[in-house]
């Protein structure tokens, strides 16, 4: 027998604060206490309160992870705030399989995308609303809050991708952003380059 009773969804997403609710949604919270180590200035770090939020992401994961084929669904919201003069970021990470691909874009607030393939080829874009990305495979990522509000961005990427955060935490990004005369700019990043040569 056929079901001809059209179903509505229990899941939800705000289009405009990017918050996801309902079955098959996972929270997560990194604490500045978690990620101290990818900020430059360690001394500035340990004198902020490490249960700090520095960001939260949300997955809609509606198969398990790896799972080929499938797709995860999610938003990350990065909050405003600096550690010395380095905004607040994510961890940042290639995927495990490297040659997925993924999708950004941006629901609010203002920031800066960090890209690096595993050659050291680097890229930063503006992310702002309704700033698509496309991510491809064998790159790094990372999300960069430079405004004073919350950084809120949505992203699409394979289940069965995974996450590679050891790389980036051995090299970092060739750049990072930092504050300066009152503006976001990029800074070279002496620990990649330590590590690198």
């Amino acid at each position: 027998m056929i079901n001809t009773d059209i179903q509505k969804t229990c899941t939800r997403y705000d289009l405009q604060t990017g918050n996801i609710t309902g079955a098959d949604v996972v929270h997560a919270k990194k604490h500045l206490g978690d990620i101290i180590g990818i900020f430059e200035n360690k001394e500035a770090a340990l004198n902020m309160k490490p249960d700090t939020v520095v960001y939260e992401v949300s997955s809609h994961c509606a198969v398990s992870e790896g799972t080929a084929g499938g797709l995860f669904f999610g938003t990350s919201c990065v909050h405003p705030g600096r550690v010395g003069n380095e905004y607040f970021m994510t961890k940042g990470h290639f995927h495990s399989k490297r040659e997925c691909a993924e999708y950004y874009w941006g629901i609010s607030g203002e920031g800066v995308l960090l890209l690096i393939s595993e050659n050291g080829e680097s890229a930063a874009e503006k992310v702002e609303k309704g700033s698509i990305h496309y991510i491809g495979g064998y790159i790094a990522h990372r999300l960069v809050n430079t405004g004073n509000a919350d950084l809120v961005v949505g992203a699409c990427w394979p289940s069965d991708a995974g996450h590679d955060y050891g790389a980036i935490a051995e090299t970092g990004f060739t750049f990072r952003v930092v504050e300066e005369f009152g503006k976001p700019m990029l800074k070279g990043n002496n620990a990649y380059e330590h590590n690198c040569y």
